[in-house]
């Protein structure tokens, strides 16, 4: 199991004692998923927290007209899941599918459950990633409300330039709230001027 890039990624948080490490990696499975597998769909309980060890993400909504509405996308050291569906085991509204080949490290609920009951260092380190997870949501409203498409797409660039060649144009469209043939035009418009 790749668990060093997950260990890495909890020192940024939380020290953990030799024993958190090893209660907290002993916890994970690692999990392999071809470019357009699926790892959550609507009606099924998500039971896993997932960690991107390698890969991309997208998870996204399907409206009553049919329309694909993206709310996240993950690549690797994001953490990807329904987080309700996860949160209260309760059935998926969401598809995740891997956008790319993929590995993942995913903790089941009720591991988890009981490690934040035993270690009050890995509490901590999950309520930081509730937290930092409630602030990301809270910005992206405020984008959303405040901003105009093109500066939508430019905040997006500037915060997640690893983002931009990796997820294809109409789910980042789907994600800024436009059309693909205007985010089209939007970044010709913007390469144009840096050129």
């Amino acid at each position: 199991m790749n668990s060093k890039a997950l260990l890495e990624y909890t020192q940024q948080f939380v020290a953990f004692s030799d024993r958190e490490k090893e209660a907290f990696l002993s916890s994970f499975e690692s999990k392999k998923l071809r470019k357009k597998q699926f790892l959550v769909q609507p009606d099924f309980i998500n039971k896993q927290r997932s960690f991107v060890i390698k890969g991309a993400f997208r998870s996204y909504i399907v409206t009553e007209s049919g329309e694909e509405k993206t709310l996240q996308f993950a690549i690797e050291n994001w953490w990807v899941s329904d987080f309700n569906s996860y949160l209260y085991q309760q059935p998926a509204r969401l598809f995740i599918v891997a956008l790319e080949d993929s590995e993942i490290l995913q903790i089941p609920f009720e591991k988890e459950q009981k490690l934040k009951e035993e270690f009050h260092k890995i509490e901590r380190f999950f309520r930081i990633m509730a937290e930092k997870g409630l602030a990301f949501e809270h910005r992206r409203i405020l984008t959303d409300l405040t901003l105009n498409a093109e500066e939508r797409y430019l905040n997006f660039l500037n915060h997640y330039p690893n983002f931009i060649q990796r997820v294809p144009q109409y789910a980042l469209a789907s994600y800024l709230g436009m059309t693909p043939e205007f985010l089209s035009r939007i970044r010709k418009k913007s390469l144009s001027r840096t050129s």
